[in-house]
């Protein structure tokens, strides 16, 4: 019986499990659409409505948590600069899934995980700009 036990396991250890969401988590706040499996879609929705909340809570002390989750300080600053302020008067249901038909390979359900009023032109973006030897921009 499972009783009181929440959340999937995915068939993985807890820190590769851990480390799926948070890649999961991170891949949604950059392109802000992600495709993948339902269950996924379904445990990464939470992940991600808090970590929103943690760039409207703002102050160093959220920064440093979203950073500590996320691992990635573009991400996160994308976090606190931008969706932040966009979500500012919303009180919660950041992001939705919606199904998406069934993988080819495995028949597996797929859904997409999406913020809400999301940025269209943010699918795809992200890459680094290329950096010199000390960490500065490469000239074009």
């Amino acid at each position: 019986m499972r009783h009181r036990l929440s959340g999937r396991k995915f068939n993985r250890p807890s820190a590769h499990r851990g480390a799926m969401l948070a890649n999961l988590a991170a891949s949604v706040l950059k392109h802000e659409q992600v495709t993948t499996t339902v269950p996924k879609a379904k445990d990464v929705r939470g992940i991600v409505d808090k970590l929103i909340t943690l760039g409207k809570r703002g102050g160093l002390h959220a920064r440093r948590q979203a950073i500590a989750f996320l691992g990635d300080g573009m991400v996160v600053d994308k976090l606190f600069e931008t969706l932040a302020p966009r979500y500012a008067d919303r009180r919660g249901g950041y992001t939705r899934v919606l199904r998406a038909g069934f993988r080819y390979g495995d028949a597996a359900p797929m859904a997409v995980i999406e913020l809400a009023d999301r940025d269209p032109e943010a699918k795809g973006t992200g890459s680094r700009p290329a950096q010199d030897d000390e960490g500065e921009p490469a000239a074009a």
